[in-house]
């Protein structure tokens, strides 16, 4: 018969995936002798089985959870229900890993009208007994049967008026009573039943509501947002009371043994006398620093102070943890691992490794790699933060925090940036015409597209916050304004501001703190770089954010789109002459204008970077972002081309497609008009030629988009080298180039031994391989991934999180037909999967040589790649 429940003498550390974190370290405090309240560990077996059985607790998981109450009762001498000597309890969740979403505490579970009657006799302390009735009722409404305890508090304060009391400590025995029966009068007004008598229901309800709160909308999100599978499911605690709330020799708090925002080597924390847990975090009251309880309780603080250090020295790393103090006794209620902002993380990873507590290897497992992105971006300062009002929440698409007067265009962002104004760039979505407006704004907050949209994958680019999809907005870009589901509107020139990291959107302005980096990063990222064995390159398309990168510690660039390069609006124009042109004539006129720029921002590229590779790809644009829009664009683009309006206008038209993303792209540009290819050919190797003449060792990769058959390959890679053999040849000098390919159709991939015969080198293009074998547009799925999300078809954003078992095949598939072809062929990915940690992880495991990301992931590439290479040694 499989176990369903542990007593807290029959678990370890080691057993966090049955046990959760919580439980697992209740066990482990209980075995190194440290002074727990007793109790009991539901598994997470227990809960999956819940699921499974229709959202039903099975009756053998019952049978065992009331055999475990049953041993508890002897081992305390205390029983549930008893009217002399009841046994109370508390119960919590605790999954694996650490879920801030998942259900919270409920304490003094067991309490009854009769219990708490006798309880209040028994102890001689009538304010003790149904100060705790009152607080189990609100928590059980509210934590079990999901009822807001607004009306509870709302009670509460009412009641504290009428007896001009502060706090709830001024309240005494009688107005106690008072409150504990007119929270029962609320609860059955919103239940339409009495509050529950009987114990060992309500031990089943609470147990049942932690199992039920594993798939609650804030912990799907956070689930989401931090790659945790919902197999995993949640271990319920079930643990003996002990009471911070007696008298004044009692109280409880919260510690850390060092601080968690910036890590500096102090006992960390706060505590209230004569209250119960919630009451810390609550703000009922203000707590006091830990520092103060060796005046108030000398003997007790010094036992607390030796249990933290043997905290810390057992499980090698800073702990988080809760405690309570009854009739001057210490018991300690929970320790984990604790939560730190990042600066925090690297300098406690690295003051570990001095004081040879851990390795530099298990340092570089302490710190998350998602983390160091609040290193690199300002964030909003945490108190201002908990003051401001959320308006909505979309896609965290590039983080940081951004803040200012809201305009709706890019032309009027970069006039009120030059009036010296701090602005934000709202629109519907955003087109490659508003690159400067999003370069001039503090953050860009759109309502359409994903993660991989344009919006999310410049911003990123450019180290700009952004939120996108921000379905909940209605914005009206004539007018001008901005309204939310509450039919709020604000107008152009009103203060918003936006967390790029979070997705959230606050009215007004919420102060922003710069970042800053220590010597503990570059300290830390030397480790990193020194263990981990895949490259990390990046995704630059001018010289400014190569530079950028580079900073940042990448060693190549991994994608250079070259359409990107035509964002500016002194270049567009020409770009659009080329587009729009109807003979090969009028073309090669405009890409002899265009070839100068490409030629500039190439040699840029090159000397930025130095020796690293760059990888340069060909143009890949779906034409309709780059193509004019309204009449005012089309007049003097018509005049420029020596055509009328009306045709133009009509050439336009033909040129928009019902499905652009699928449409004439990529290689298939270059097949049809091969003058392109022969332009940025010329532009890529006359620039190769020019930077090495100074001194450098340039082998420029010229990488072919969209290929999906290997004769779209040989075609356009004969004119490459035609073209290339023959500027070499003329300049007589020696250059090295290498010519490959995106995988980013599926047909590539299934043929990948056949592409391998003519390419070089693949880069995964894992935007398009997603879109393309999920069927989704990347644009438009965040109009519909949160149902998914909410039904569990899928865990996590595609686009964001490489999809392993599907895409990742395909993958697997082309890297080893590829290999098999062409054992020294080159492989990297370059969607933006490169900078997220699990992607990285089975880039690792696939043994391909490099991944590429946005210039500001990429020290979380390294350091992702670094705990790969760890954690599959």
């Amino acid at each position: 018969m499989t176990k369903y429940v542990y007593a807290f003498n029959e678990g370890n550390k080691d057993m966090r995936n049955l046990l959760g974190g919580k439980g697992a370290n209740l066990a482990e405090m209980t075995s190194i002798g440290l002074p727990v309240p007793r109790g009991f560990t539901i598994t997470t077996e227990a809960c999956n089985k819940y699921y499974e059985g229709g959202e039903k607790i099975g009756e053998d998981v019952k049978t065992q959870i009331f055999e475990k109450l049953a041993e508890l009762e002897k081992i305390t001498g205390k029983k549930m229900g008893d009217l002399e000597n009841p046994l109370l309890v508390s119960v919590r969740s605790g999954a694996r890993a650490s879920m801030p979403g998942m259900m919270d505490t409920v304490l003094n579970l067991g309490l009854n009208d009769e219990v708490a009657e006798n309880f209040a006799i028994a102890t001689n302390n009538k304010r003790f007994a149904y100060d705790s009735y009152r607080r189990f009722i609100m928590m059980f409404a509210d934590v079990v049967k999901g009822y807001s305890k607004s009306s509870f508090e709302r009670l509460l304060d009412s009641i504290k008026e009428a007896k001009n009391a502060k706090y709830d400590t001024d309240l005494d025995a009688e107005d106690m009573y008072e409150v504990a029966y007119k929270f029962k009068e609320v609860y059955k007004e919103l239940a339409g039943e009495e509050f529950p008598q009987d114990p060992k229901v309500q031990l089943i309800e609470a147990v049942t509501a932690v199992f039920r709160s594993w798939n609650n909308e804030r912990a799907i999100i956070y689930r989401r947002m931090n790659d945790i599978p919902s197999s995993w499911g949640t271990a319920v605690n079930v643990q003996e009371m002990v009471y911070g709330n007696k008298g004044d020799d009692c109280g409880t708090g919260v510690a850390f043994t060092r601080n968690p925002s910036t890590g500096e080597n102090k006992l960390y924390g706060e505590y209230l006398i004569n209250a119960q847990g919630e009451d810390v975090v609550a703000g009922v009251r203000t707590p006091q620093d830990i520092s103060t309880l060796k005046d108030v309780m000398p003997s007790v603080y010094e036992e607390f102070v030796k249990t933290t250090q043997i905290l810390e020295k057992h499980y090698r790393d800073m702990q988080d943890m809760e405690f309570t103090i009854e009739n001057g006794k210490l018991f300690m209620l929970q320790t984990r691992n604790g939560k730190r902002t990042a600066g925090a993380a690297l300098k406690i990873a690295v003051d570990l490794v001095n004081e040879g507590m851990i390795t530099k290897e298990e340092a570089l497992l302490k710190v998350e790699p998602k983390q160091l992105d609040s290193l690199l971006h300002p964030n909003f300062d945490t108190v201002a933060l908990k003051e401001a009002k959320q308006i909505a929440t979309g896609l965290a698409a590039s983080p940081g925090a951004g803040c200012g007067k809201i305009y709706f265009n890019a032309e009027d962002v970069t006039k009120a940036k030059e009036k010296g104004e701090k602005v934000l760039l709202v629109r519907l979505e955003t087109s490659p015409e508003d690159i400067q407006g999003m370069n001039d704004a503090e953050g860009i907050l759109t309502i359409r597209g994903g993660m991989t949209s344009h919006a999310a994958v410049v911003a990123r680019g450019m180290g700009r916050c952004c939120v996108c999809g921000c379905g909940e907005l209605t914005v009206n870009e004539e007018e001008k304004t901005l309204t939310t589901k509450d039919g709020i509107t604000y107008k152009e020139g009103d203060y918003l501001s936006i967390d790029g990291s979070t997705g959230k959107v606050y009215e007004g302005i919420v102060k922003t703190v710069a970042p800053t980096i220590s010597g503990d990063f570059e300290t830390f990222m030397s480790w990193a770089d020194a263990t981990r064995s895949l490259k990390v390159r990046t995704n630059a398309d001018t010289p400014k954010d190569a530079k950028q990168a580079l900073a940042f510690g990448a060693e190549g660039i991994g994608l250079c789109r070259t359409e990107h390069m035509f964002f500016e609006e002194s270049r567009i124009f020409n770009f659009r002459r080329m587009i729009a042109a109807e003979t090969k004539e009028q073309r090669e006129e405009a890409l002899e204008k265009i070839l100068p720029y490409q030629k500039e921002d190439f040699e840029g590229l090159f000397e930025a970077m130095g020796d690293y590779p760059v990888t340069i790809r060909f143009l890949d644009p779906p034409l309709h972002e780059f193509l004019p829009h309204t009449d005012e664009e089309i007049k003097p683009l018509a005049e420029s081309l020596g055509v009328s309006f009306e045709s133009l206008k009509k050439r336009v038209e033909s040129l928009k497609e019902f499905n652009p993303m699928m449409g004439h792209r990529g290689c298939r540009l270059a097949i049809t008009y091969p003058e392109i290819a022969v332009m940025q050919t010329k532009a890529v190797i006359e620039a190769a030629i020019n930077v090495n003449k100074k001194g450098g060792h340039v082998v420029p990769e010229i990488m072919i988009p969209l290929v999906g058959e290997v004769k779209e390959l040989k075609y356009v890679k004969n004119i490459v080298c035609e073209t290339a053999d023959k500027i070499i040849a003329d300049s007589k000098v020696d250059l090295n180039y290498k010519v490959g390919t995106m995988i980013e159709i599926p047909r590539a991939a299934l043929t990948a031994d056949e592409i391998a015969e003519v390419a070089e080198f693949f880069s995964f293009g894992t935007n398009d391989l997603t879109q393309m074998t999920y069927g989704f547009s990347r644009d438009d799925a965040a109009k519909f991934l949160d149902v998914y999300y909410e039904k569990q078809i899928l865990e996590s954003d595609p686009f964001a999180r490489l999809d392993q078992n599907g895409v990742g095949k395909l993958v697997e598939m082309a890297a080893t037909k590829g290999r098999a072809t062409r054992p020294n062929i080159k492989l990297g990915i370059c969607g933006e999967h490169g900078g997220d940690p699990s992607s990285v992880e089975f880039c690792h495991k696939l043994g391909l040589d490099y991944v590429s990301c946005s210039p500001f992931r990429v020290p979380i590439a390294r350091l992702a790649a670094a705990q790969a290479a760890i954690n599959n040694k």
